[in-house]
């Protein structure tokens, strides 16, 4: 049984939507909490050991679930928070617990290679540790995030179809159930060809705004 061009329009759409809602959210954790594993840090400009000591170890212990198990060990979660552990919707509370660490590692990481002479030249002219943030830390830091972002998103796109396993909705969904389930070798093909493309697409993006980002 071959599958409509609807239907895969419609598991394009639903992978879409649970990307860039899950994105969105993720990121805003992620950058809360890789901005606070950076200047709570040994050193650093809000240095606390003990904030850092706490987040820290949580932060791994969710990168250290593989999303598949997360996914179906967070379902009384996820039901509590939009009602249902079943469909599009309900996949990217998951997503957004396992993409909100990865990509504070990220901006961790992104921040780090800031020169520290910088920090060290922004506070001898007195500057605060948000005016160290945001004037010298981010601005030196935004081509290596906008990276971070895009690797981010690729790595969602892959989760999205590990989520179409569990009813999840989507392009791994519809590998799953045509594809699979079904016996439909081109269904899985055409899968697979729509995800290398949106992920080539998410890339050539990322790598457009660094390149801009840079020569700024």
């Amino acid at each position: 049984m071959e599958v409509s061009v609807e239907l895969i329009l419609q598991s394009v759409w639903e992978t879409l939507y649970m990307v860039s809602i899950s994105l969105i959210f993720g990121s805003i954790i992620g950058l809360l909490l890789g901005v606070l594993l950076v200047v709570t840090r040994k050193g650093h400009i809000l240095e606390n050991k003990y904030i850092f000591s706490i987040l820290n170890p949580i932060v791994n212990i969710f990168r250290s679930i593989p999303f598949i198990i997360l996914l179906v060990a967070i379902i009384p979660f996820t039901r509590f928070i939009v009602g249902t552990s079943i469909g599009t919707t309900a996949a990217i509370v998951p997503l957004v617990l396992h993409i909100g660490p990865y990509i504070s590692r990220l901006i961790e990481n992104s921040l780090l290679e800031v020169d520290k002479g910088i920090i060290e030249s922004a506070q001898a002219m007195g500057a605060t540790p948000f005016q160290i943030m945001f004037r010298f830390l981010f601005p030196e830091a935004f081509a290596s995030i906008v990276l971070s972002i895009t690797t981010a998103t690729i790595g969602l796109i892959g989760a999205t179809a590990m989520a179409g396993a569990v009813g999840g909705g989507g392009l791994g969904d519809l590998a799953i159930t045509y594809g699979y389930q079904r016996f439909s070798t081109l269904t899985i093909i055409v899968t697979v060809v729509i995800l290398v493309l949106l992920v080539q697409c998410v890339q050539m993006l990322g790598n457009f705004l660094e390149r801009k980002m840079r020569r700024k």
